[in-house]
C-alpha cells in the first residue's frame, strides 16, 4: 500500500494537519506504482524534501488507460446522463470548497506562492471552474440542419472517451481543473499527469473524486516524469485526446508523438513572451500597477506573463522609475509565503530558480540597465528578487526567449506602427496588452496584435467564462468559456432518410 502524508503546520493562515495518500491513483483507489519508483517533493521555501510520491511508468500509463477505457464504456460517456454529470461536479466542487484552507496550504508549501494568490485566484478558480461546466453538462447540443423534405440531419457532439491531460507546475490545480471539469461534462474519462514538481494537491483532489460520486475509472492520477509518463500517454492507442500544457519544446513532442501513434487530437497551451504597451496618453499610474502585476504575479511563473513592457518615449523615463519603485516594493514583501504580508515568493524548483539566474546575468552582461533586483535574496530556498531591466533592444536574450519568472524588459518606443511590428516579432503568440485613452487606437491595436488574447487598460484578469489560448508557437485549441466544450468532442453529422426511393 502506498504512504500516506501528514504534517502538522502552526501558521497564521492554517493550524491543522495536511493530510494524503500519496500514490498513485488507478480505478477509483490509491495504488503503488508497479516498478516501485518514488519522486521526491521540494518545499522551494527551504529546499527540503516534503515527502515522496509514488513515480509510476508506461505499465501504470498501460492500466490506467484500460480502466478509463472501461469507465467510458460502461459507467460513464454517453450513458450517464449530462444532468448526473453536472451534479457530481458541482458536489466535487462543495468538497473543494470544505478542503479549501487545506488544499491552499498544500499548495503555498509545494508551489512557494504567497497563501493570498492560492485564496484568491487558485482555489477561487478551481471551485469557480466546476461549477461553470457542471452548468454546462447537460447543455451540449448538436445543430437539426434543414436540407430537404425527404432527409432529417443533424449533430451530435460526443466525447472522444479517454482523455489524456498532463499539467505543469506553477497552477497545480487549477490547471488541471480547467481541463478535467469541462472533458468530465462532456463525458470524457480522464488519464492525468501532474508535475512531478508540484503533484500534492493533484493526489489531495483524487482523494475527493468518490466522495462525489465519479465512478471508479473516470479519473486517474499518474504522477511521474514527462520522458516516461507523458510520453506514454503522448504514444497510447487508446487515449483519443492530449490536452497538454508546458513549453512549446514539450508541445512538439507531442505532437509527433500523436503522428506516429492514433493521430490522436492534440490542444496545447504552451509558452509565451507577451508585449505590454504602454502608450504615451496612457493613465501612466494604472498602467505601472497593471504592468507590474501582469510581469511579477506568482513570481512571474506565469505563461502569459507580459515581461515584454514597451513604452512611449514621452513617458518613458517616469515609468520606468516607477516600475523600479514597484519592483522594490514587491522585494520589501518577499518571504515566508505563509505570512500574511508576503507577495512575493520563491521560485517553485531549484532548476527553475538556476535558469533564472542565468537569464539575469544575460540581461546584465548584454547591455541591459538594471533598474532593480538582479540577484538572489537571502541563502535558502529559491528567492529572486523582482528585476527590472530598462535600455533593452528587441534582439537581446532577455527579451526574445521566455523567462518565466520576475524579470521585466523595457524596450522604449516612438511610433504606433513601430511597436506593433515589434510586438509581433516574436515566435510566440499567446497574450498582449495594451494601455491608452484612445479607444480607437486601443481597438486598433488589440486586433494589430499576433497573440490569442489581448488586454486593454489591464493586464492578465482573465475570467472563467471567457476563452483562454494562444497562437504561433504558444499553442492551439481554446481552455475555458464554452469554447471548452469544443476542445473535448468532436461532431458526429446524422443523416436519416425519411421519404427518397432510387
Amino acid at each position: 500500500m502506498p504512504d500516506h502524508f501528514q504534517l502538522s503546520l502552526d501558521t497564521a493562515p492554517y493550524k491543522g494537519t495536511l493530510s494524503l495518500n500519496t500514490g498513485l491513483f488507478i480505478n477509483g483507489e490509491f495504488v503503488d506504482g508497479i516498478e516501485g519508483q518514488k519522486v521526491d517533493v521540494t518545499n522551494p521555501t527551504t529546499g527540503k524534501t516534503i515527502t515522496s510520491v509514488c513515480a509510476g511508468t508506461s505499465k501504470d500509463v498501460d492500466v490506467a488507460v484500460e480502466v478509463a477505457y472501461k469507465a467510458y464504456k460502461t459507467s460513464w460517456g454517453l450513458k450517464v446522463p449530462g444532468s448526473t454529470r453536472g451534479r457530481i461536479l458541482y458536489k466535487l466542487a462543495d468538497l473543494v470548497q470544505e478542503h479549501g484552507k487545506e488544499i491552499m496550504a498544500l499548495e503555498v508549501l509545494n508551489t512557494g506562492k504567497p497563501w493570498s494568490i492560492a485564496r484568491d485566484i487558485d482555489i477561487k478558480n478551481s471551485i469557480d471552474v466546476l461549477r461553470y461546466y457542471a452548468g454546462w453538462a447537460d447543455k451540449v447540443h448538436g445543430k437539426t440542419i434543414e436540407t430537404t423534405e425527404n432527409k432529417l440531419a443533424y449533430t451530435r457532439h460526443e466525447p472522444y472517451g479517454v482523455v489524456g491531460v498532463i499539467v505543469p507546475w506553477n497552477w497545480p490545480l487549477m490547471t488541471l481543473l480547467c481541463k478535467i471539469a469541462p472533458a468530465l461534462a462532456t463525458g470524457n474519462t480522464v488519464v492525468a499527469k501532474p508535475s512531478e514538481i508540484t503533484p500534492l494537491t493533484a493526489l489531495k483532489l483524487a482523494g475527493m473524486l468518490s466522495q462525489a460520486g465519479v465512478p471508479p475509472g473516470v479519473v486517474n492520477i499518474v504522477n511521474g516524469y514527462g520522458p516516461t509518463v507523458g510520453e506514454a500517454m503522448s504514444h497510447h492507442p487508446l487515449i483519443r485526446k492530449i490536452s497538454f500544457t508546458g513549453s512549446t519544446l514539450v508541445g512538439r513532442r507531442i505532437q509527433e508523438a500523436s503522428a506516429k501513434s492514433n493521430l490522436k487530437v492534440v490542444s496545447l497551451e504552451l509558452g509565451g513572451k507577451s508585449p505590454n504597451i504602454i502608450f504615451d496618453d496612457a493613465n501612466i499610474e494604472q498602467a505601472v500597477k497593471w504592468a507590474s502585476m501582469g510581469v511579477f504575479l506568482n513570481k512571474g511563473e506565469a505563461c502569459i506573463a507580459g515581461s515584454r513592457i514597451f513604452v512611449q518615449e514621452g513617458i518613458y523615463d517616469a515609468f520606468v522609475k516607477a516600475l523600479g519603485n514597484v519592483g522594490r516594493s514587491f522585494d520589501a514583501a518577499t518571504g515566508d509565503p505563509f505570512s500574511p504580508g508576503t507577495v512575493h515568493g520563491p521560485q517553485a524548483s531549484k532548476v527553475h530558480f538556476e535558469r533564472i539566474m542565468g537569464y539575469i546575468e544575460a540581461g546584465k552582461s548584454g547591455g541591459a540597465t538594471l533598474i532593480c533586483g538582479g540577484e538572489r535574496r537571502g541563502n535558502d530556498g529559491y528567492f529572486v528578487k523582482p528585476t527590472v531591466f530598462a535600455d533593452c533592444t528587441p534582439d537581446m536574450k532577455i527579451v526574445r526567449e521566455e523567462i518565466f519568472g520576475p524579470v521585466a524588459s523595457v524596450i522604449k518606443f516612438k511610433t504606433e506602427e513601430e511597436v506593433i511590428e515589434m510586438a509581433n516579432d516574436s515566435t510566440y503568440g499567446l497574450a498582449c496588452g495594451l494601455f491608452t485613452e484612445n479607444s480607437s487606437r486601443a481597438i486598433r491595436v488589440a486586433h494589430a496584435l499576433e497573440a490569442g488574447m489581448a488586454f486593454v487598460n489591464s493586464y492578465g484578469n482573465t475570467d472563467i467564462s471567457v476563452p483562454f489560448g494562444g497562437s504561433k508557437q504558444s499553442g492551439f485549441g481554446r481552455e475555458l468559456g464554452a469554447y471548452a466544450l469544443d476542445t473535448f468532442t468532436q461532431v458526429k453529422a446524422v443523416h436519416i432518410n425519411i421519404g427518397q426511393k432510387l
